[in-house]
């Protein structure tokens, strides 16, 4: 606990406090003793003192490496779009629009817009400007309250045994008096001290709070725009399935009515159609709802979604992705950041529960006029002026203060643990996400050798089936296939962008390399 104290006491002829009463006095004089008064006033707050620990940055065990196997590179598929292969490329550092590195751009202009009109994100900006406002509102604490009023009263004195205040013994007389007054409250123990720390500490925690926001809705963005394009895609593949089930739906009957296929073939075709036409409405739901969300992710009604579509071929996958060093992480992350800062606000508050346990002194100034009439205000004889010291010593609450100390105390302990499982977490969410871009690749490769293969069967079992070579169900179990292989490949597609994006969000996404961010304000 800091208690480090200046000695600063007043030197001869300086004043430490006390009181005068009233008395004509002329500006010189005036000057004089206010010359005095704050020589005497830098001396007290010299000798003050800071209670409460200084707040230093918490050290963070090293954690190693981000995953227990190294990662250096992921596998390739070849002719499928996004199907590169992605090297990680450790220690190098994060575009503050990495977004761009996606080479779309509508995606860009949608990510623009939402930057600029999303009302979440206003929305903590404006808490933003609320803590900035509150904390330099703190720091007037520092300087004097001065305030000038002035009274004009109408004064009956009783006649007889009273004398008249007056000089001219009158009873019934008109009293004008403006009036300065300033006062001070002397931050002897750093009360106002670690007040305007905690403030500052809460601003840079919104601050970062409103970092993470924008961070988390450009990503946001990207995986709506990319789901988006991965339920079209799905859309596609569905419609063109009820086609080919059409179309052989209408050939069973062709070849029903001609004697050529048994009744039980088509009445499987058409469940096969209808099974597939359910799986439709869903997917249409489900692009609809997508829509919607880029809308108001935009800063838009629902109804005012964007006209362009996006196409996952129309995406290209970063095919190197920078990996911050795991010792540069809690630096970069805004979440941790955020949790440090509150960690600092809860330290400073343990210096303002230790503070108000202890005595308050303040000085007053008052300097004025008092007249009959208007004319004479500020003519000699009529001025007055008072300086006065007063201190206040909290002595009994009834063990409030004492808890109330214990309790910041404990803020600070549970901040503390709060910013260890943020780091924890942080650390947790680059290696979670590292892993699902490995398995994305291996994925997307299974996927796309899947669909080749359901392809080339269904293809086979067409020729077949028209050639007489193999029964219905055979074809029905390949069409069956090769659906689930298309939808899982579109979604395997679509896996890769998300996760991609996510390893930015994850790392920080950039955020010092952008101007309007990378100020402490």
């Amino acid at each position: 606990m800091n208690k480090k104290c200046a000695d600063a006491r007043p030197k001869s002829g300086e004043v430490a406090g006390g009181s005068a009463g009233r008395s004509g006095l002329g500006a010189a004089s005036l000057a004089l003793r206010a010359l005095r008064a704050a020589t005497a006033l830098a001396c007290l707050l010299s000798a003050g003192c800071t209670m409460g620990p200084d707040f230093k940055r918490p050290a963070v065990a090293d954690g190693g490496d981000y995953a227990a196997h190294p990662l250096s590179a992921t596998v390739a598929t070849d002719g499928v779009a996004g199907g590169e292969a992605q090297r990680f490329v450790k220690g190098s550092d994060i575009a503050g629009d990495w977004w761009t590195l996606f080479h779309s751009r509508p995606l860009n202009e949608l990510i623009e817009q939402s930057l600029a009109n999303n009302a979440d994100l206003k929305a903590v900006q404006a808490a933003l400007s609320v803590a900035r406002e509150n904390t330099l509102a703190g720091r007037g604490v520092f300087y004097p309250t001065v305030s000038v009023n002035g009274s004009a009263s109408r004064v009956k004195d009783p006649a007889g045994s009273l004398a008249p205040v007056p000089s001219n013994n009158a009873s019934l007389y008109n009293l004008y008096t403006p009036q300065l007054s300033i006062s001070y409250a002397l931050d002897v123990f750093g009360l106002n001290r670690r007040t305007l720390e905690s403030l500052q500490a809460q601003q840079q925690a919104v601050r970062f709070q409103m970092i993470a926001a924008q961070i988390s809705l450009s990503t946001n963005v990207v995986a709506a725009a990319v789901q988006e394009a991965s339920l079209r895609a799905q859309v596609d593949a569905t419609r063109e399935l009820v086609g080919i089930n059409t179309h052989a739906v209408e050939v069973l009957r062709y070849q029903l009515a001609k004697g050529y296929a048994a009744r039980l073939d088509l009445a499987a075709q058409e469940a096969q159609l209808a099974q597939v036409e359910a799986a439709l409405p869903p997917l249409l739901k489900q692009l609809t709802q997508q829509q919607h969300l880029v809308a108001v992710l935009a800063g838009r009604f629902p109804n005012q979604a964007p006209t362009q579509n996006f196409e996952l071929a129309d995406l290209r996958l970063p095919q190197e992705l920078p990996l911050s060093l795991p010792s540069e992480l809690v630096a970069q992350r805004p979440d941790v950041l955020q949790a440090e800062a509150t960690m600092h606000a809860a330290s400073a508050q343990i210096g303002v529960a230790t503070a108000n346990r202890l005595p308050n002194i303040s000085l007053t100034a008052n300097v004025g006029s008092t007249a009959l009439t208007t004319s004479r205000v500020f003519t000699a004889g009529t001025g007055f002026w008072n300086l006065a010291t007063a201190i206040t010593a909290p002595v009994f609450q009834g063990g409030t203060l004492l808890h109330q100390q214990r309790a910041a105390q404990a803020a600070y302990v549970e901040a503390a643990e709060q910013y260890r499982g943020t780091v924890l977490g942080a650390f947790q969410n680059v290696a979670d996400t590292l892993t699902a871009i490995e398995q994305d690749a291996a994925g997307l490769k299974a996927a796309a050798a899947a669909a080749a293969a359901a392809k080339v069967t269904l293809e086979l079992a067409q020729r077949q089936w028209r050639s007489g070579y193999a029964s219905y169900l055979s074809l029905l179990g390949a069409e069956q296939a090769y659906q689930q292989a298309r939808i899982s490949l579109v979604q395997a597609q679509a896996n890769r962008y998300v996760d991609t994006a996510a390893l930015f969000q994850s790392l920080g996404g950039g955020w010092w390399k952008r101007d309007d961010l990378n100020q402490s304000h």
